[in-house]
């Protein structure tokens, strides 16, 4: 069970004016299955996306940055789940550039118009004759009002589906925030297998699209991890259709920074709805490291103890040895770090002072904070003023269950 999420109530899912979507049944991997959805974006809609940075990178991954490059302009995203299309060689290639020649003769576009996306299991053949035959249906069924459908569709190991909206008013006028993501397992995006979609109907100028997507992307999709694991396929696109309000040429303006506001709050709760789904995830934690010089630094060490699997194992099991978040800190690669300035909370219990266990703790408190489904971790180094926070989660029986028996 996700740790406090719940699936996406539809009605409150706002529609983007300029975007529409559908979702079909394909056959990809399993039948009676939601795994083909499609957007279709407006023309003169703007489209940027970050990408992961594993070197072994899927298919659709490497055709979106070509087509993104191309500047034609996008006009549709292609989405399929069960089948990912990495490792798959020049054949995935061209299956999945085939896949937007499909939904660009379709369209009447060209196929440098569609941004193709895959999620599921490596190193398996891209079935593209049954996307390219479900690609009718999906069209058929397009729908500005279908984002909690598209969560629906993009799923693999997700437990439940991930989508958030918000509404924010600039020049008078309302302007929509609304995206979905996936991802269960094998997440730590370095820009989970995630993907992320988000759309608002604002008038941002399209040199802008590239940088804010970079930019969303780091205070929200970069700062969780599950597993460690970067994917093959991760990817994180962000839409502005322009169809409402001022025009926004800089960021930096008060209706640049309200709109930043409200799209980095909804790229965070997808993001966070990714790790509280984690595979066989029974706690949400947060690791907030301060008094770094640098927030890479605060980063690096927070990661470190984010990816452990002896603190995440001690927390599945609510158990207070804390002395794993100790040498995590240790060994994060902070080559001068003074270990009798570092300082550790456990939500409200004081645990370390001084590199040194606080004569007031007890362990019972730590366990009681430990048994709790969300639990905050702050670690101070001692060093200067930076802070950074990443979200992650505990590891379980189950992770290692559903792992096993991924393809079967």
């Amino acid at each position: 069970m996700p740790v406090n999420l719940t699936a996406p109530d539809p009605a409150q899912l706002h529609p983007v004016p300029g975007v529409r979507i559908g979702v079909t049944e394909a056959g990809v991997r399993k039948a009676n299955r939601k795994d083909l959805t499609v957007f279709l974006l407006d023309e003169g809609s703007a489209v940027g996306g970050v990408f992961t940075q594993n070197r072994f990178c899927a298919a659709p991954v490497q055709v979106c940055r070509e087509h993104l490059a191309a500047g034609f302009g996008v006009r549709a995203l292609v989405i399929n789940t069960g089948n990912a299309n990495a490792g798959t060689g020049d054949d995935g290639l061209v299956r999945a550039r085939s896949t937007c020649i499909a939904l660009a003769r379709l369209l009447n576009v060209a196929p440098e118009q569609i941004l193709p996306f895959s999620t599921g299991v490596i190193m398996e053949t891209l079935p593209n004759d049954r996307i390219a035959a479900g690609l009718p249906a999906a069209l058929d069924d397009a729908s500005e009002a279908h984002w909690g459908r598209a969560a629906e569709g993009i799923m693999t190991t997700d437990t439940v589906p991930k989508a958030f909206s918000r509404q924010v008013t600039l020049g008078g006028a309302t302007v929509t925030v609304t995206g979905i993501s996936k991802g269960a397992g094998m997440i730590r995006p370095n820009m989970a297998t995630m993907l992320g979609f988000l759309a608002t109907d604002a008038r941002i100028a399209p040199a802008l699209l590239q940088p804010l997507a970079r930019t969303l992307a780091e205070g929200s999709f970069n700062r969780v991890t599950i597993d460690g694991d970067t994917s093959t396929n991760d990817s994180f696109v962000v839409i502005a259709t322009g169809k409402t309000g001022p025009a926004i040429d800089t960021l930096d303006s008060a209706d640049g920074q309200a709109l930043l506001a409200a799209m980095q709050a909804v790229a965070r709760d997808l993001a966070q709805a990714i790790v509280r789904d984690g595979e066989g995830a029974t706690k949400f934690i947060t690791v907030q490291v301060e008094g770094g010089r640098n927030a890479a630094e605060c980063r690096q060490a927070a990661y470190a103890v984010a990816h452990s699997p002896l603190v995440k194992t001690a927390f599945f099991a609510s158990d207070p040895n804390l002395g794993r978040i100790l040498a995590a800190v240790g060994y994060a690669g902070i080559a001068d770090l003074d270990q009798t300035l570092i300082e550790l909370h456990l939500d409200d219990v004081h645990v370390v002072t001084r590199g040194g266990r606080h004569p007031d703790y007890r362990e019972e408190d730590g366990q009681r904070v430990m048994k709790k489904s969300e639990i905050v971790v702050r670690i101070g180094l001692g060093r200067g003023e930076a802070s950074d926070t990443v979200w992650t989660c505990d590891l379980s029986h189950d992770y290692v269950s559903i792992n096993a028996d991924y393809r079967s």
